[in-house]
């Protein structure tokens, strides 16, 4: 039996008494009832979750509540997930944020100072 890792995505191919049958690029994986558990279903995912994959089409989100992860490599990721089409679906003013700013100077993730901390 062929398994599944962390972000790979499937398509429930059969559900059956007992089984069901998922497709992972073209293989197919019968999972017992009991063995379900770790399967998660993905109606949406995260640019980040995404990574490294292509789908016919995107729905792109760009919110201001968002700003702190508007970025333009970000942006660049998303919309070069879609092989054929890309949708943006949000605020102008969010759209512009992602394209001017240009890297992440401005985040903080306490890394630093958890790192001092550990000495």
């Amino acid at each position: 039996m062929l398994l599944c890792v962390n972000g790979d995505i499937g398509r429930i191919a059969a559900a059956e008494a007992g089984t069901v049958r998922v497709v992972f690029d073209g293989d197919p994986v019968e999972y017992a009832d009991e063995e379900l558990y770790g399967l998660d279903l993905a109606y949406a995912l995260s640019v980040h979750k995404s990574q490294g994959s292509e789908y016919p089409a995107i729905v792109l989100g760009l919110l201001d509540k968002h700003t702190a992860m508007l970025q333009r490599s970000l942006l660049y990721t998303a919309l070069t997930r879609a092989r054929k089409l890309a949708v943006i679906v949000g605020s102008r003013s969010a759209l512009r944020t992602a394209v001017r700013r240009t890297d992440a100077r401005g985040r903080s993730s306490g890394l630093v100072e958890r790192l001092r901390n550990e000495r």
